[in-house]
């Protein structure tokens, strides 16, 4: 994030590889190996974000974007939460219906 007297400009990462939602219905399905290298880096991203205390709250394929080079990049915070933001707010149902745990 960078920012003058009148403006403010975020500079994000140009991801190219588009989303593995879109990858998944190209190809009607993944390998097994392609689909435990997506898996392994979803588990370390996820785990990353639980470390600095960000809880996503939205992990989809539309919301996990690949890069030229296939690596994962998980996007749309738009729903997560912090801790610090009250207990409450990490107990509420939010998501996506279709990939919302039923319990």
């Amino acid at each position: 994030v960078l920012a003058s007297r009148t403006k403010i400009y975020i500079i994000l990462e140009f991801v190219t590889g588009g989303e593995l939602f879109d990858r998944i219905v190209d190809r009607g399905r993944l390998s097994e190996s392609e689909t435990r290298r997506y898996f392994q880096q979803l588990i370390e991203a996820v785990a990353h974000c639980h470390m600095k205390g960000v809880y996503h709250r939205d992990l989809k394929p539309e919301n996990l974007l690949l890069d030229s080079f296939g690596k994962l990049k998980v996007s749309d915070f738009g729903l997560s939460a912090l801790p610090q933001q009250g207990v409450g707010l990490l107990h509420t149902t939010c998501g996506t219906p279709n990939y919302v745990a039923p319990e």
